[in-house]
C-alpha cells in the first residue's frame, strides 16, 4: 500500500513539474517553412512621411518576397515611446520584434535595416541578431545591408554608384550657379566616413555642384559654404538625405529659426530652396532595398561569417 501511494505521489509530482516547467517555454521551435522579413527603420513621428517612406518599403518588400510575412520595427526607443504618449500606437523595437518572431516558431528571418549607412543603428541591429545567432533562435538569420555599404571592389557592387543613380532623378535641372546640398545625419561612429566617399563618388559621377553634409558630424555646412562660395553659387537646394523627412528634414534643414541650415545658408548670401521628401519616396532607394533583401536571401555576398551568413561587421560591445 505505501509502495502505491509513493508511486502515486512521484507521478503527481513529476505531473506537476512538468507543468511548471512547460510553462517557461515561451517560444515554439522554428517550424519549417515559416519565414519573415523583418523591416527595421530608425523610426519617425511624422505620420504623412512615414506613409510614403517607410511604409512604402515595406509594401514593396512584401509584393516582391509573397512567401515572407513582412513585419516593421523602430530602433528609436524615443520615437516609439512618442507614439505611444501621442497616439496610443505600439510599435516594436528590434528586440520585440524578433522575440514575437521567436516565439510564433519561424525558422527564417530576414533583417532589413532602412539605414543609409552601417552605422550606431545598424550596430544595434547586428547585436540583437549576434544574440538569437548564440541562442540559436531560428534555423537562419540574415541581415541585409544598408544603402552605402559596399564601393565596388572585390566584385561586390559600388552601392555609392547606384545610390547615385537613384539621387540623380530627384534632383532638379542646375544651372551654372545652382547646387544641391544632401543632408545626412552623421555621427562618432566610423560608417560616418560613408559620407565623405559619397561626397568624391558624386564627383566621380560628374556632379560637382551636389554637395554632402551632416547634422553631427563632417561634412559639415560650414563645408558646404566654403565649397559653393569657391564655385560661385548663389542658389542651393536642401534636401535629406534621410529615409525619412522628418523632424531634422522639418526643423534643422528647413526651419525659419536662425540655427537651421536654411537660415545659415541665407545668411551667408545664398537663395535657397527645400525638398522636404525623404529618400524612402524615392522609388530607386526602394528598389536599393529590396534588392538588398533578395541579395540577403540569395546569400549572395560574405557567406557564413561569424556564426551567420550576414555581412561581417565587428559589434561594439
Amino acid at each position: 500500500m505505501k509502495k502505491r501511494i509513493c508511486f502515486v505521489m512521484t507521478l503527481l509530482l513529476m505531473t506537476l513539474s512538468f507543468g511548471v516547467f512547460g510553462q517557461g517555454q515561451a517560444a515554439a521551435a522554428p517550424e519549417a517553412g515559416k519565414k519573415a522579413i523583418l523591416v527595421v527603420s530608425f523610426g519617425t513621428t511624422f505620420d504623412d512621411t512615414r506613409k510614403v517612406t517607410i511604409d512604402a518599403v515595406a509594401d514593396k518588400v512584401k509584393a516582391t518576397f509573397p512567401d515572407y510575412e513582412v513585419r516593421q520595427a523602430y530602433t528609436s526607443r524615443i520615437i516609439i515611446k512618442k507614439l505611444m504618449d501621442r497616439d496610443n500606437r505600439q510599435v516594436d523595437t528590434e528586440k520585440q520584434a524578433l522575440e514575437k518572431l521567436k516565439a510564433e516558431g519561424y525558422s527564417e528571418v530576414i533583417v532589413q535595416p532602412l539605414h543609409m549607412e552601417a552605422g550606431d543603428e545598424y550596430d544595434k541591429v547586428l547585436k540583437i541578431v549576434d544574440s538569437h545567432v548564440k541562442a540559436k533562435s531560428f534555423d537562419r538569420i540574415t541581415v541585409g545591408r544598408p544603402v552605402l555599404y559596399f564601393t565596388g571592389q572585390e566584385e561586390k557592387p559600388d552601392d555609392y554608384a547606384l545610390a547615385i543613380g537613384a539621387i540623380k532623378t530627384q534632383l532638379p535641372k542646375l544651372g551654372k550657379k545652382e547646387a544641391v546640398a544632401l543632408m545626412g545625419h552623421g555621427g562618432p561612429h566610423p560608417s560616418n566616413t560613408a559620407y565623405a566617399a559619397l561626397q568624391l563618388k558624386l564627383q566621380d559621377a560628374g556632379l560637382s555642384n551636389v554637395y554632402v553634409f551632416t547634422v553631427d558630424a563632417y561634412p559639415t555646412i560650414e563645408n558646404v559654404i566654403a565649397k559653393a562660395k569657391a564655385d560661385k553659387v548663389e542658389k542651393i537646394t536642401l534636401m535629406p538625405l534621410m529615409v525619412v523627412a522628418g523632424d531634422h528634414a522639418n526643423n534643422d534643414m528647413a526651419g525659419d529659426e536662425p540655427d537651421s541650415y536654411k537660415s545659415q545658408l541665407i545668411k551667408a548670401g545664398f537663395k535657397v530652396e527645400t525638398y522636404l521628401h525623404g529618400m524612402g519616396e524615392n522609388k530607386g532607394i526602394q528598389d536599393i532595398y529590396v534588392q538588398h533583401v533578395k541579395d540577403a536571401i540569395d546569400n549572395t555576398y560574405d557567406k557564413a561569417k561569424r556564426g551567420h551568413d550576414r555581412p561581417a561587421i565587428p559589434v561594439i560591445e
